[in-house]
């Protein structure tokens, strides 16, 4: 029996996804859970993996294609089986988005706009809901656009596209002037944190640690980690293990906001802030509350490497509870995160340095870092943040209670 290849929704708002490669051609045989093709969403390049056995067959969208999510793109089939027939997907120059310059793309949304007649007879159930949105953002009349989504629903990008000609044609001198196009990943990631910053009330808590037993356990327990799992073991391993181990404590450090209401997750999943080429992913430790040192450190090294190589999966950013950005390694002192929807929590580290401090009423120098926990106020009041911090203090001071387990 045939099976589908669709394209895969990996979160919530997603609506459309970019294909970039296929890593098998028509014709090939596939196995389950081999490297099928790569698609770019608004948080990563994500590596999807076969959904069965078969031979791949009846590809309908094209590299750079952006696509529909749920949407066939191809079949695997047996051998001698026939595939379904399918519709086919526009080639990427069919879609001015994805291979345009914004200037292009501005000017073709604009003759669209002015030669549709039909474009005045629009309704709200031809726009998606997110270019309904940023319509209303950006003060664009949507009765004057012709969609070019499936059926002629207007998308995002026709929204941004005609307020970028809009723009263009109110300061004609801009369009002279230099300017960097973004990549999806880069583009929806600032729409997200914008959203997150205008939409979450976030407070902020600042806690320094002395990190003196934690640079001992450090140096302790790294060669260990690295004899059994041939991986150097960092301080944000220890970080990662600290945090979830704390927030199994303070369970509603570990909740959402569904827009209503406040859900507990059932795991505690921690998403470390990676930066990659276009911008920053957040790649998820699962159950990091129950896992070995050992097993955060591998998965966080392997991690890292699928991002750097754009070969991340769905598991690899999905599910994630709560969110650590560690900027220490740049040098940076202190610094404050914007929380990533609807997690109720965000904690930014800082570097560990030397500074002095009072040890028993006289200075000393000491190993000194600084954390500043973001928080949704719909979820977390500061009494219950602060106690949140205060238990993972203390765990940073004393990790020999938590790292032998």
């Amino acid at each position: 029996m045939a099976i589908s290849v669709v394209m895969p929704a990996l979160e919530m708002a997603q609506e459309t996804g970019k294909l970039l490669a296929w890593r098998k051609k028509e014709g090939e045989a596939v196995k389950k859970g081999e490297p099928l093709l790569e698609i770019e969403t608004d948080k990563a390049v994500v590596e999807i993996e076969a959904p069965g056995d078969g031979i791949l067959a009846s590809v309908t969208a094209h590299e750079g294609a952006v696509i529909p999510v749920g949407e066939t793109i191809a079949w695997l089939v047996a051998a001698g089986e026939k595939a379904p027939t399918i519709k086919a997907i526009a080639a990427p120059s069919a879609r001015a988005t994805s291979v345009t310059p914004v200037t292009e793309r501005a000017a073709s949304a604009a003759a669209r706009g002015a030669a549709d007649a039909m474009a005045a007879t629009q309704t709200s159930s031809q726009i998606s809901p997110k270019a309904r949105r940023l319509a209303k953002e950006l003060g664009v009349d949507t009765s004057c656009l012709s969609g070019t989504g499936p059926d002629g629903t207007i998308t995002a990008e026709d929204v941004q596209a005609a307020a970028d000609a809009r723009k263009s044609l109110a300061a004609p001198s801009a369009a002279a002037q230099p300017s960097e196009s973004l990549s999806q990943i880069a583009r929806l990631m600032a729409e997200r944190m914008t959203q997150s910053w205008t939409t979450v009330p976030h407070f902020f808590l600042t806690r320094d640690v002395d990190c003196t037993a934690l640079m001992a356990a450090h140096k302790r327990f790294g060669p260990a980690v690295e004899k059994s799992n041939g991986v150097k073991l960092t301080i944000t391993d220890l970080l990662i293990a600290a945090i979830a181990r704390a927030i199994a404590k303070h369970p509603v450090m570990n909740s959402s906001w569904t827009g209503t209401s406040i859900r507990r997750n059932p795991e505690i999943n921690i998403s470390l802030a990676m930066a990659v080429k276009d911008g920053v992913v957040g790649a998820v430790i699962h159950k990091a509350d129950s896992a070995k040192l050992g097993d955060i450190s591998t998965q966080r090294r392997d991690l890292a490497e699928r991002a750097r190589a754009n070969r991340l999966r769905p598991t690899d950013i999905s599910g994630g509870t709560f969110t650590i950005s560690n900027l220490g390694m740049y040098q940076v002192g202190a610094f404050v995160a914007i929380i990533t929807p609807p997690q109720a929590a965000t904690l930014a580290v800082g570097t560990i340095a030397d500074r002095v401090v009072p040890v028993n009423g006289r200075p000393a120098i000491r190993p000194m870092m600084t954390m500043t926990l973001s928080s949704d106020h719909r979820i977390l009041d500061g009494a219950r943040a602060a106690e949140f911090l205060t238990t993972l203090s203390e765990a940073l001071q004393k990790p020999d209670g938590w790292l032998g387990e």
